[in-house]
C-alpha cells in the first residue's frame, strides 16, 4: 500500500462530512487526478464512496482486507495484505532484511502457520493471521515483553468481541472457564549484543471460523458467541499492542490482570527439567515464578501444563 493510499484512507476515516478533492489534493500533496485514480481504486476494493458537490464521503467499508484494515486504524502502521500467505512472519521477515519497519502483514488465510515449538498452526479462512514488525530500541532479552503485550492485546480484542478471554502463560489466548484456545502468539526476532535489530510477532487469531474447522482443542469467537467482525479485531489488536510498545511499564500488570495461569497449579517443561508447583507471578520481562517444594524458581521460557487441583 502506497504513503498517498494510506494518507487518503486516514483523511477520509477522520472527515465527519465531505472532503473535496482539492482539499484532499493540497493535503496530501497529491493532483486531484491522483485522488480520483485511488478513489476509484479503493470502490473497486468495495468501499462505496459517495462523490457531491461538496466532495467525498465514506459510506460502507469492506468486510476484510488491507485497504479495509488501514480505514480507521488509529496506529502508525503500513498494512500489507495477501488473500494468502505461507506465513505472514516469513513476509515480514522478508520486509525486515529489506529494511522495513512498522508493517502490519496480514493474510486471509495461511498455508504454513506454526506456533511455538515448531508446532503446525491450523490458518482456515475466516481467522485473523497477522504479523507485527517493529524495530524496538531495546536489548534482545527485553523481547519477551512485546510477546505479553500481544496477549493482552488479543485478549482484549476478544472481550470487547464479546468474549471472557483469558491468558496462559506466556502467550496463549483461551475462553474462561475452558482451555480451549481462540488465539496463538510466535515473536522471532535478530538483535545484536545491546539492541533487538528487528523484532516480528505473528497473531493467529480465530474469529469468524467454523468448529468444524477448528482442532477439537480450540474455539472462535464466533463459536464462543462474540461479534466475529475481523477487521475491528485486527484494529483492535494493532492499536493495543501500539500503545503497550510505547510504554512496555503497562505490560506486566495488564497481563495479571487477564492471566489464567496466576494461583495455578502448573507442571512446566523447560530446556533444564520440568518445575513443577504454584504460578505465583510474572516477572519482567515475562518469566513465571514457580513457587515449589525448593523455593521459587523463575521459568523463562517452556512449555506449561496447568494442573488440575489435587
Amino acid at each position: 500500500m502506497s504513503d498517498t493510499r494510506r494518507a487518503l484512507l486516514r483523511a477520509l476515516a477522520r472527515a465527519d462530512d465531505p472532503v473535496s478533492g482539492p482539499a484532499l489534493a493540497d493535503d496530501l500533496g497529491v493532483s486531484r487526478a491522483a485522488v480520483w485514480k485511488h478513489v476509484e481504486a479503493l470502490r473497486e476494493a468495495g468501499f462505496e464512496i459517495e462523490s457531491g458537490a461538496d466532495g467525498y464521503a465514506v459510506r460502507s467499508v469492506p468486510d476484510y482486507g488491507g485497504d479495509a484494515i488501514a480505514y480507521g486504524l488509529d496506529a502508525p502502521y503500513a498494512v500489507d495484505y495477501h488473500d494468502r500467505l505461507p506465513s505472514t512472519n516469513d513476509r515480514a521477515r522478508e520486509l525486515a532484511v529489506e529494511g522495513a519497519a512498522d508493517v502490519l502483514v496480514v493474510a486471509g488465510e495461511q498455508t504454513g502457520g506454526r506456533g511455538r515449538l515448531d508446532r503446525t498452526w491450523n490458518s482456515p479462512s475466516g481467522g485473523v493471521y497477522a504479523s507485527l514488525l517493529v524495530r524496538p530500541d531495546r536489548p534482545p532479552a527485553h523481547a519477551p515483553i512485546f510477546t505479553l503485550a500481544a496477549a493482552v492485546a488479543v485478549t482484549r480484542a476478544c472481550r470487547e468481541a464479546g468474549v471472557d478471554a483469558v491468558i496462559k502463560w506466556p502467550n496463549d489466548v483461551l475462553v474462561a472457564g475452558s482451555e480451549r484456545k481462540l488465539a496463538g502468539i510466535l515473536t522471532e526476532m535478530e538483535g545484536e549484543a545491546d539492541r533487538i535489530s528487528w523484532l516480528i510477532v505473528g497473531i493467529g487469531a480465530n474469529v469468524d471460523v467454523a468448529a468444524a474447522d477448528l482442532p477439537e482443542t480450540a474455539t472462535s469467537v464466533r463459536e464462543a458467541g462474540g461479534d466475529a467482525d475481523r477487521r475491528r479485531f485486527c484494529q483492535r489488536i494493532v492499536e493495543t499492542f501500539h500503545d503497550l510498545r510505547l510504554d512496555p511499564d503497562d505490560v506486566l500488570p495488564a497481563w495479571r490482570e487477564y492471566a489464567v495461569t496466576l494461583g495455578r497449579a502448573v507442571r512446566v517443561e523447560t530446556p533444564g527439567g520440568v518445575v513443577e508447583g504454584e504460578a505465583v507471578d510474572v516477572a519482567f520481562p515475562g518469566a513465571l515464578v514457580v513457587r515449589t517444594d525448593d523455593g521459587e524458581r523463575t521459568v523463562h521460557a517452556g512449555d506449561c501444563e496447568h494442573l488440575r487441583p489435587a
